[in-house]
């Protein structure tokens, strides 16, 4: 008797090659979607940075380790010295995303919707954006992580809604929802992929492909003018002056909390008056 042949759908050898590359990424789309949709995921808010920030109590264990351990019997100690050093003074920014999802994920449970609106979104992985669904967490609320397939750094962090937390493997497909379902983004110092996920965004809003009013935090004025002249763009007729107004800058929780409010108090008093 013949051996039966196996389904298209359950043909793993085939799923898995380039021939079905279409079908993966479609899944990557329809996936995600349905479960958004079985929770009644409306929209939400954002939170990029890096996965290399400390949260304070990991930075300041591994100073005071390497404080109390003897220089002559470690290589390179000024070096390594001054790295820990700096992972305790970046440990702020980990220590203000906790705080700043916290009083979002709180404001966002106390409007009384029927739907879960401005859920904190991260990339899932380790650094400010375990820091995101660790205030989320903390304050009781779901939050979603955004995980993808790269070969160091990330994992899921323990702090991400069991049932909102998605692998992925095309980063299109991720940057598509980090987009589509956005009501704010909040980006926190960063690397080359927060940098990517920053301007992307904002090149799609100034050519028009992203439409919606997409409110755009910049965390710490003097962290990022320190990094990049944004003025400079405008100096040089790189960009017009008026694409500068497409993001804020915002220096503390409380801050970056009150343009969140601010931002859909507007938002809702013209969908009223419309």
């Amino acid at each position: 008797m013949a051996k039966k042949p196996v389904k298209a759908y359950s043909n793993l050898e085939f799923l898995n090659s380039a021939d079905a590359r279409t079908i993966r990424i479609l899944a990557e789309y329809l996936e995600p979607e349905a479960r958004f949709n079985k929770y009644k995921i409306k929209d939400t808010i954002v939170f990029f940075g890096s996965a290399r920030i400390m949260s304070k109590r990991e930075a300041t264990q591994a100073y005071n380790i390497l404080k109390s351990s003897n220089p002559k019997m470690i290589p390179d100690f000024p070096q390594k010295l001054r790295i820990v050093q700096h992972q305790l003074e970046m440990s702020k920014y980990y220590e203000d995303a906790v705080e700043l999802s916290k009083k979002i994920t709180r404001w966002s449970m106390n409007l009384g919707l029927n739907e879960n609106r401005f859920i904190v979104c991260t990339g899932g992985g380790p650094g400010i954006m375990e820091a995101a669904n660790r205030g989320a967490k903390q304050a009781g609320g779901y939050s979603i992580g955004l995980n993808i397939s790269i070969p160091y750094e990330q994992f899921v962090n323990k702090f991400v809604t069991p049932q909102l937390s998605f692998e992925f493997h095309y980063f299109f497909t991720r940057k598509f929802w980090f987009s589509y379902l956005a009501k704010a983004l909040i980006v926190f110092p960063g690397g080359f992929g927060t940098m990517d996920e920053l301007f992307e965004v904002l090149t799609l809003i100034q050519t028009g492909k992203i439409k919606k009013n997409l409110l755009i935090i910049v965390y710490d004025e003097k962290y990022w003018k320190n990094l990049i002249n944004f003025e400079g763009f405008v100096e040089s007729g790189m960009i017009s002056k008026k694409d500068l107004d497409l993001f804020q800058f915002c220096n503390t929780p409380n801050e970056a909390l009150q343009a969140v409010v601010d931002h859909f108090d507007k938002l809702k008093k013209k969908e009223n008056k419309g």
